[in-house]
């Protein structure tokens, strides 16, 4: 089964009319839509799989990216041989950096040779990947807003939809302190600070995030490769630690681990090389008996990717991040949805789901 093209889709959803957000590390404030790219690898034999690429920003960086590097060097290989392949595509671009847009591409590619073998074999990707559950917990992954009302009512929301997790990208105290106040005690909440804090500024700011009663303090310092400062801020906080996001290479997480820098690891799928290196993240985490919780703050099939991924490998403590962003509409529509803060695995072959072709030409970027 032979690769014969290799395609890149840039896609532009607005969000409806009246979505306030603050400025982040993903975009500006209010920002009027979310950008994302995909990618279509097709087969001699008429397979077709689909790939995401982390998107906002770096669309046009990773599409340049699988056009000019990726794609000649795939087009014409077996597109069964996902290992041998992506990792002599890996070796031969190393040379542009093992990680960014270039590394968002090449997960995009990896995540749609993954559906393609699912296709192939007719069964779902988390059973080519072990089996596992047929449901798992999520968690709603929140914009930051800043504004404490704001921060209340996107709370109020989120648990009258039926979570009893979420996750704030909030900075400021009286933002983290309101989120809090309007879950209550029974709500897990998580914080995200997108590496914006100084080792510093993190220590004491710690002493007054330990009464929030946080699951995890996420990123919280600058720069994200500071493992060690990780580690000591976990000690000197007692409050537990995720990251890896930003995180490219298994040696870089071995690294990230073994420096006991985090309760959570992150690994995300559409950053770090797709489904064949995120499985070696949940092999590696076993060993040092630390729970696996995905990035996925995307839509499409970078989050298909850590839904099966996590449904097979994962511990009955891991969780789907699910983004909620108040979009026109959404790569699957309905066909994949949230119920009462859970999600079901798809159970098609492959990722379990295509894109939506109608909704692909109404918001595809020329």
């Amino acid at each position: 089964m032979i690769i014969s093209r290799i395609e890149t889709i840039p896609l532009r959803v607005p969000f409806k009319k009246g979505t306030s957000s603050d400025a982040s590390a993903w975009g500006d404030s209010n920002l009027p839509a979310a950008d994302a790219l995909l990618v279509k690898v097709t087969t001699d034999e008429g397979l077709v799989g689909w790939g995401e690429a982390f998107g906002f920003r770096a669309v046009a960086s990773a599409a340049l990216a699988v056009d000019q590097l990726i794609a000649p060097l795939c087009i014409g290989k077996d597109a069964t041989q996902i290992g041998s392949l992506t990792l002599s595509v890996q070796k031969a671009l190393h040379v542009f950096g093992r990680g960014g847009a270039l590394a968002f591409a090449i997960s995009a590619v990896d995540i749609a040779l993954w559906d393609i073998a699912g296709k192939a074999a007719n069964a779902p990707l988390r059973t080519l990947l072990g089996g596992g559950v047929a449901k798992l917990d999520c968690y709603a992954s929140l914009v930051r807003y800043s504004e404490p009302s704001l921060v209340r009512a996107a709370v109020r929301r989120t648990i009258e939809a039926g979570f009893r997790a979420l996750k704030l990208h909030e900075i400021e105290l009286p933002a983290i302190r309101a989120a809090r106040e309007e879950a209550g005690p029974d709500i897990e909440l998580m914080l995200d600070i997108n590496c914006a804090w100084t080792m510093n500024a993190a220590r004491l700011i710690a002493e007054e995030l330990r009464p929030i009663r946080l699951k995890w303090l996420e990123e919280p310092l600058w720069p994200p490769e500071n493992f060690n400062g990780l580690a000591e801020l976990r000690e000197h906080s007692g409050i537990p630690v995720a990251a890896g996001e930003n995180v490219y290479t298994l040696m870089d997480f071995e690294r990230l681990l073994a420096a006991k820098a985090v309760n959570f690891v992150q690994p995300s799928p559409a950053k770090m090389g797709g489904v064949s290196e995120l499985r070696k993240v949940f092999a590696l985490a076993a060993v040092h008996n630390t729970t696996v919780m995905p990035h996925a703050f995307y839509d499409g099939p970078g989050l298909l990717a850590a839904i099966h991924a996590t449904a097979a490998l994962g511990t009955a403590d891991s969780m789907i991040e699910w983004r909620l962003f108040d979009l026109e509409a959404t790569i699957y529509g309905g066909a994949l949805s949230t119920e009462c803060g859970g999600i079901a695995v798809p159970n098609g072959p492959g990722l379990g789901l295509d894109p939506d072709p109608d909704f692909i030409k109404v918001y595809r970027r020329a």
